[in-house]
């Protein structure tokens, strides 16, 4: 009987059937269970759900059946859009272990890549606290290997709107690497993430920022940096709006600006000239000031006579004034 349950399909009543309290799945969009419901509308349920069967007692002293989805909730709740009052299933038996349940509820779901990496981690990591499975029992479990299994739930140790951000497929596990990587730097990390969502970036340029940032830490730790390098590091990354690191050498040094795109190069190099020109007039009005000041002194020629000479050049200067022959009839 439990063969003949493992293989046969069964056509069941879509409100005896009950949600898996272990689905792994938590995101369903809604636009894609709209399309999903055409569909079916249209061609009906191609692959069933699968499904555990019990006999609960009814309050009149009857049985009765209660079907529990193992997988196929999207399925199942599409049908319920499309108006199906019945869809095809296969039904479980030996299923009444919550382990093994959920165990075959992440096993259905990664087989046909269901699972975001966000759900998945978090199926594996329920396995491993309620279960007390190691990591290779789960990998033996789900047909993957324990590394996979260990590098899933290394997701978990990003923050709930980085996690969020991969669930709905703004960012990729990809960009999660190098987002990793900065874990004990949680304003870097955060930093980078708004970098990758705005910028667009690649896993590749991701990866590069991230790696300059550890080396970058290294170098602090085993080198003394001087305050003021970090300080004009902070003053150009404000003021160009990007990463920007100084490497001092014993002769000189050189300045590492970080760019994304050919837009990106441009906007910087806006930046840069704007910045010269505002320099350049302070340089201007610098020494306009200064001739101006240099020019009103050389009118004022200096008076170095003595206070008796100054009195007597004034009466004589008066007298000429005041000179018959200064005056005409």
């Amino acid at each position: 009987m439990a063969q003949f349950y493992n293989d046969a399909i069964f056509w069941i009543e879509t409100e005896k059937i009950k949600p898996n309290p272990y689905q792994p799945r938590r995101e369903f969009n809604e636009t894609a269970l709209r399309d999903l419901s055409d569909s079916i509308r249209m061609y009906g349920v191609l692959q069933p759900l699968v499904v555990t069967r019990t006999e609960v007692v009814t309050p009149e002293g009857g049985l009765a059946v209660e079907y529990e989805l193992i997988s196929g909730e999207r399925r199942l709740r599409a049908s319920r859009l499309a108006g199906l009052s019945q869809v095809p299933a296969i039904i479980r038996s030996n299923t009444d272990d919550a382990r093994v349940k959920l165990e075959l509820a992440i096993i259905e779901n990664l087989q046909r890549e269901d699972l975001n990496p966000v759900d998945r981690a978090r199926s594996f990591k329920r396995l491993a606290d309620e279960f007390s499975l190691r990591h290779g029992q789960i990998a033996a479990k789900v047909g993957k290997s324990r590394e996979y299994v260990s590098n899933s739930m290394r997701l978990l140790m990003l923050s709930e709107e980085i996690l969020n951000a991969i669930s709905e497929g703004k960012i990729t596990e990809g960009h999660a690497r190098p987002l990793m990587m900065l874990v004990d730097r949680p304003e870097e990390q955060t930093t980078l993430f708004r970098e990758i969502t705005l910028k667009k970036l690649t896993v590749r340029e991701a990866e590069s920022i991230a790696r300059r940032i550890a080396i970058d830490k290294i170098r602090k730790k085993e080198f003394v940096v001087d305050p003021e390098i970090i300080e004009l590091e902070n003053k150009l990354t404000e003021r160009l709006g990007t990463r920007v690191q100084i490497e001092r050498k014993e002769a000189g040094g050189k300045i590492m600006i970080d760019f994304f795109s050919n837009d990106d190069l441009r906007s910087i190099l806006e930046k840069v000239q704007e910045q010269s020109q505002v320099a350049s007039l302070d340089a201007v009005s610098s020494e306009s000031g200064d001739t101006t000041a240099s020019a009103s002194a050389d009118e004022m020629p200096i008076d170095d006579r003595s206070a008796t000479d100054i009195v007597a050049d004034a009466k004589s200067d008066d007298a000429e004034l005041y000179d018959l022959k200064n005056f005409s009839i």
